[in-house]
């Protein structure tokens, strides 16, 4: 019995076995004794394990190929949650402020991704490069002029107040 045992576990995928503390089917055994789960919840969950509960490389994929090249590129230095130090190439009129992050669009792939404000290590050189909606010397427009100017960009539409409003303030 012992030799059909082994051919056996050998056609249905080897060292698999029920995971011992989720009852998961395909969980692996190693030869060391750990055993290594493919559901997420469990405490022997192992992110090399795919699906199928194959083996497969683990790390992340990172997109770094494209064609994309920034008009007016602007450089980011930045460190992840990793601490690692990135450098981004961003285009200048894609860089806008969302809460504490920037979102921009960079190179060579042209995707838009979030920077947290706190870890990007040259913040007053990408700031400073930011479109101004205002001149230096002009006021803000109300909140009132910001509503018109918001919806009628938003929507694609048109009113005389907004055209008025749009005089005051055309880079808005």
């Amino acid at each position: 019995m012992g030799l059909l045992d082994f051919l056996l576990s050998l056609l249905s995928g080897g060292n698999k076995i029920q995971c011992p503390s989720c009852g998961t089917q395909g969980a692996r055994k190693e030869s060391d004794g750990r055993v290594l789960c493919k559901n997420p919840s469990c405490p022997y969950f192992d992110a090399s394990l795919g699906r199928s509960g194959t083996l497969r490389q683990a790390g992340t994929r990172l997109v770094t190929e494209g064609n994309y090249r920034p008009t007016h590129p602007v450089t980011i230095r930045y460190q992840n949650f990793q601490g690692q130090d990135r450098t981004f190439t961003a285009e200048q009129d894609s860089l806008a402020r969302k809460q504490n992050h920037l979102v921009a669009q960079v190179a060579p792939t042209g995707q838009k991704i979030a920077l947290s404000r706190d870890r990007i290590q040259n913040l007053a050189e990408v700031e400073s490069a930011f479109r101004q909606r205002v001149a230096p010397d002009q006021s803000w427009p109300t909140p009132r002029e910001r509503q018109v100017l918001n919806y009628h960009k938003k929507n694609g539409s048109t009113s005389p107040l907004f055209e008025k409003i749009r005089g005051k303030y055309p880079d808005w």
